[in-house]
């Protein structure tokens, strides 16, 4: 199931990436690849809020996923020249507080979209 649903949404980052090209803002990418999930009747939140659960206590105000979509596949979406290490440990880090087993690290400032995108599973 998981990956039905991560071939959709790389299908439609692709679709996305393919009109627009790189060197746009993150935002501008998120809200395209939305309008393309919704177009592909995949269910998805944005900016789904994660909290930080210590000891049964909520710490801060934790953090937000770009999208969650189908409650089974996290995505980060990024424009930047190149992903760094500190990315793939957020993708992770997300992974992990939330429970979800796969996530997408998708940069659309890639030239080729095949180099910008990277899976993780837990």
């Amino acid at each position: 199931m998981n990956s039905d649903i991560s071939s959709v949404v790389v299908d439609a980052a692709y679709t996305v990436h393919q009109a627009l090209g790189p060197g746009l803002l993150e935002s501008c990418y998120e809200d395209c690849l939305c309008y393309e999930l919704t177009k592909r009747n995949l269910p998805f939140e944005k900016q789904k809020l994660l909290p930080v659960i210590y000891d049964g206590f909520e710490v801060g105000n934790g953090f937000r996923i770009d999208l969650l979509v189908n409650d089974a596949l996290i995505v980060e979406v990024k424009s930047v020249d190149t992903l760094l290490p500190v990315h793939q440990a957020q993708i992770l880090t997300y992974l992990k507080l939330s429970g979800v087993k796969t996530g997408l690290l998708i940069n659309f400032n890639s030239k080729m979209f095949k180099e910008g995108i990277r899976r993780f599973s837990l």
